[in-house]
């Protein structure tokens, strides 16, 4: 059973989407034509992951010399906890092996309607190799923590990579927020 990654081609784009609207609330998703755009001017990499020829999900990144951000990542509800999320992402940390890499995650720290999901979520990551960075953002009114593996990055790398990788004007739009486990440490 092997999962593979690559290049969408033109008729893929239609199950990423669909995807994409199942798998992300609205208020996390962005224009999905942002997404194309940024993608054939080589700032994302979008990956339609197959397994046997089958789709099996898509991983979207965002790319700098030096660290990739998996921006977008699913595989379809039929899929999950059978494995593939897991061959996945260990193929796209082997393919961006050279680079740092880290996701960008809602915090479970705050009050939510579902916090069991995030906790999943975290664990997720986290059981795959990409450990909590200190780091805990306002992201478009959004609080997300940063995971990641190879790569240590404060929240000024942080900004500095969504300005310089994806734009200035998203940048304006993220802040710095007081991450819990820090706070507890320091009491």
């Amino acid at each position: 059973m092997t999962y593979e990654l690559n290049r969408p081609r033109r008729f893929q784009w239609i199950k990423i989407r669909k995807l994409y609207k199942e798998a992300f609330p609205r208020y996390e998703r962005k224009p999905f034509s942002i997404i194309r755009n940024m993608y054939r001017k080589g700032k994302t990499d979008v990956w339609y992951c197959t397994k046997n020829g089958a789709f099996a999900g898509f991983a979207a990144t965002i790319n700098s010399d030096a660290v990739v951000m998996l921006d977008y990542f699913a595989v379809p509800s039929k899929l999950r906890k059978q494995g593939a999320g897991t061959a996945i992402l260990k193929a796209l940390l082997e393919l961006y092996g050279d680079k740092g890499f880290f996701v960008e995650i809602e915090s479970m720290f705050e009050p939510a309607d579902n916090i069991p999901e995030r906790k999943a979520r975290r664990n997720f990551y986290i059981r795959n190799g990409l450990l909590p960075l200190g780091v805990m953002a306002n992201v478009f009114g959004v609080k997300m923590e940063l995971l990641g593996a190879r790569c240590h990055m404060d929240f000024a790398a942080y900004h500095a990579f969504y300005h310089d990788n994806y734009n200035p004007w998203a940048a304006s739009h993220i802040f710095e927020a007081e991450h819990p486990e820090v706070m507890k440490r320091e009491k």
